[in-house]
């Protein structure tokens, strides 16, 4: 966020907590990309804050009472607060539980492929509306074929972006095998070591698709305690989703840190996999 939005969001997140009867004074920033996430003290209390405008708070807290409620490996919401999105200046804001990172805070890739599994076994027994992964390459490839959007993008990435994306789409969605909900970004980013275990957080990017799809967000290690997964697709995977994250690093607005230099790694990657 801009800072001085980021600052709206802190006091919005701090007068929204403070109005609810728990104590809030400081908020600490854990994360600052498109929504800000807050550690909220004394109360200790986990908030997530974002622009009213294209969010999903609710959906993905229907999601995260139904799967912790199966003993899906989530994290939870605050269970001091009533479980639904508030609202205040311009913002939406979720509150969740604070967990404290354990020592290591690593994740191993045993661990992480097992987690990943129990997540997916309590999704697919979830019947919720939500967007395909193809919907995510959509996107994508409207972005790298909008010029004023990606101004910065030279015409030969911008060709190999839009031939991966299309080709990749068509090959991953039309495998042919079993698709199903899915968390849609279960990257080390979303991913916490805790004393409960290994928890997933940031919901609101569930689709449906091939378990395939998720898994090419995890390290490569993951995929090896994966037995059952059709490691070709997932190799296809692997590259559609590297293709997705790089048009997003091209769009004018983008502001994750680096963003331009990853950008640049990321199309020497997928041009050695052409």
């Amino acid at each position: 966020m801009h800072r001085t939005e980021a600052s709206r969001a802190q006091v919005a997140a701090l007068e929204v907590v403070t109005s609810l009867g728990l104590p809030a004074d400081e908020a600490v920033v854990l994360n600052d990309s498109n929504k800000l996430t807050l550690r909220l003290l004394p109360c200790d209390l986990l908030a997530r804050v974002a622009p009213a405008t294209d969010q999903v708070a609710a959906f993905e807290i229907t999601l995260a009472q139904a799967l912790a409620g199966s003993g899906s490996p989530v994290a939870a919401l605050d269970p001091r607060v009533a479980p639904r999105p508030y609202e205040r200046d311009g913002f939406v804001i979720t509150l969740w539980t604070y967990y404290p990172p354990a020592a290591p805070p690593d994740v191993p890739p045993a661990a992480y492929a097992a987690a990943l599994t129990r997540l997916h076994t309590g999704m697919r027994a979830l019947d919720v509306p939500a967007p395909h992964f193809t919907d995510r390459v959509a996107q994508a490839r409207r972005l790298v074929a909008d010029h004023t959007r990606t101004p910065d993008l030279p015409d030969a990435d911008r060709t190999l972006l839009a031939d991966t994306l299309r080709t990749l789409g068509r090959a991953v969605s039309e495998h042919g095998g079993a698709e199903q909900l899915l968390h849609g970004e279960p990257h080390p980013g979303n991913v916490l070591a805790t004393d409960h275990g290994v928890l997933f957080i940031d919901l609101e990017t569930c689709c449906r698709g091939p378990v395939e799809f998720d898994l090419a967000h995890a390290p490569e290690e993951v995929g090896a305690h994966c037995p059952g997964a059709d490691h070709d697709l997932l190799r296809r995977c692997r590259t559609l989703v590297l293709a997705i994250v790089t048009a997003w690093r091209w769009d004018r607005d983008d502001r994750l840190p680096d963003g331009r230099a990853l950008a640049a790694e990321w199309l020497e990657q997928i041009r050695a996999t052409s």
